[in-house]
């Protein structure tokens, strides 16, 4: 039984921080009909007639050659106001608009930011640098590594940036940030990599490690964007300024990057697996060189598709289809919105010869989950719903919710703060007035892009929210 919307039900709630370099947020994610992936160009680094010192120098030519796989994000949350005590009354909730930056992965329109540039938004726009503005969605998140993965629907297939490595880079070494600063989009700003391997700690919930401290003037609403060398290589990803500081700012490593985005997009479809775990090796000819990637398979599972297909460990991926394989990135886009039962051509390197080979993209299997049983099985907890007035201190447009009768010691709900006695209103965007509206949200299709799943309690007078750990 599907469940009303929450969102207009929770307007006199919450809540909570400014992002270290724009504003957070999240928003529901629609489904995605099946399409075949789209070879698209790459931007990667090339040949380059610069002279340096002359007007069109480094920074122009990266600038000109990247900026069309590089999107502007503006979106919109609501925040709680404090109430006013003079008043006697409430104070209506604020719309609060946040910016980011992403970069695109993938021509059909998916684009990477960082976690905290989508966290609990409830309307996510991108403009392209052609000024084309489109809704977006969130696929999947990574609140640890503060990545997320989002889609737009551009009618074109766009520009896909390629990452180079942050493995050699050189404290002193000229790069790039570009970025929708304060909603300036694209813009486009130079410095040099103060360090390497900085831990920085934002406040008691937030901190960092290893990342690339930079020079490179980053602002509010570059997050999410790239940090570029001098050859146009993505070698890290804009995450953090040093309030009140002059040209201190940080970058996620992009050899970092590349694993957790790969993550992202694998996530996406929803459970299906091709079965392949690969490592991504960097090399490079010469330090003015482009870096070389390739994706070595480290290890295949027993009983996938991939080992049915013939694929071995230390194969080296070339190609999905029409589509080059550089990294694992590029591996999970060549999998991307298959449906069950497609035949998938994957290419490899085996002691130098090239073999071609055919994987079948398997069915994902269904996870049904009983009304009765869900909650305590997969949730670690028991419920009894209650009405309209048991809500309505709390927020008297709440039509009723479920009061948590009984937690599971070290279960789901246990580790992510849920007591006994608290009442369950909403979970992701729905209400939860009885046990089906819950069993709704976790028997979802898409119930795999939800992670992690936003709860939310009636208590004290006052809706809160949680995430939960992972049901």
């Amino acid at each position: 039984m599907r469940s009303a919307s929450l969102t207009t039900l929770l307007r006199a709630a919450r809540r909570r921080l400014l992002v270290p370099a724009g504003l957070a947020a999240a928003v529901a994610v629609a489904a995605l009909l099946p399409t075949p992936p789209v070879p698209a160009a790459r931007v990667d680094a090339a040949d380059r007639q610069v002279t340096p010192g002359k007007r069109k120098d480094q920074v122009v030519e990266v600038y000109d050659r990247v900026k069309a796989a590089v999107v502007n994000i503006h979106s919109e949350r609501t925040v709680a106001g404090a109430d006013d005590p003079f008043a006697g009354r409430p104070v209506q909730p604020q719309r609060v608009n946040g910016m980011g930056t992403g970069i695109v992965l993938d021509a059909r329109g998916y684009v990477l930011t960082n976690f905290h540039v989508v966290d609990d938004v409830h309307s996510l726009r991108v403009r392209l640098h052609d000024g084309t503005g489109l809704t977006a969605r969130v696929l999947a998140t990574d609140k640890e590594a503060d990545l997320a993965l989002i889609k737009i629907d551009p009618a074109r297939p766009l520009p896909v940036l390629g990452f180079g490595t942050s493995s050699d880079l050189m404290v002193g070494e000229a790069v790039i940030a570009i970025g929708n600063a304060y909603g300036y989009e694209h813009s486009v700003t130079d410095g040099r990599v103060s360090f390497k391997g900085r831990d920085v700690s934002l406040n008691k919930d937030m901190g960092y490690k290893g990342l690339i401290q930079t020079s490179a003037p980053i602002n509010p609403g570059n997050s999410g964007g790239p940090l570029l060398n001098v050859l146009g290589e993505v070698v890290g990803v804009n995450v953090a300024i040093r309030a009140g500081a002059q040209n201190i700012g940080f970058a996620l490593p992009s050899d970092f990057v590349v694993g957790r985005a790969a993550d992202l997009l694998g996530r996406k479809r929803g459970g299906v697996r091709h079965g392949i775990r690969v490592r991504d090796v960097v090399t490079r000819d010469a330090v003015e060189g482009p870096a070389r990637r390739q994706a070595v398979v480290d290890f295949v599972e027993a009983g996938s598709p991939a080992a049915a297909a013939g694929v071995k460990a230390g194969d080296v991926l070339e190609q999905v289809d029409d589509l080059a394989v550089a990294t694992g990135i590029d591996l999970e886009r060549g999998f991307l919105d298959r449906p069950a039962g497609a035949k998938v051509s994957v290419k490899v390197t085996r002691d130098r010869t090239c073999l071609p080979l055919e994987l079948t993209v398997p069915g994902a299997t269904p996870r049904a989950v009983a009304p009765v049983d869900a909650t305590w099985a997969r949730l670690g907890a028991k419920f009894q719903p209650v009405g309209a007035d048991a809500v309505a201190r709390a927020n008297p447009e709440l039509r009723g919710g479920l009061l948590v009768t009984e937690v599971a010691p070290g279960g789901v709900a246990a580790a992510s703060g849920i007591r006994r006695g608290d009442i369950l209103v909403g979970l992701h965007t729905w209400e939860t007035l009885n046990l089906d509206n819950v069993s709704f949200v976790l028997n979802h299709k898409d119930f795999a892009t939800f992670q992690p799943l936003r709860f939310y309690l009636a208590g004290d007078g006052k809706v809160r929210e949680g995430r939960l750990a992972g049901p």
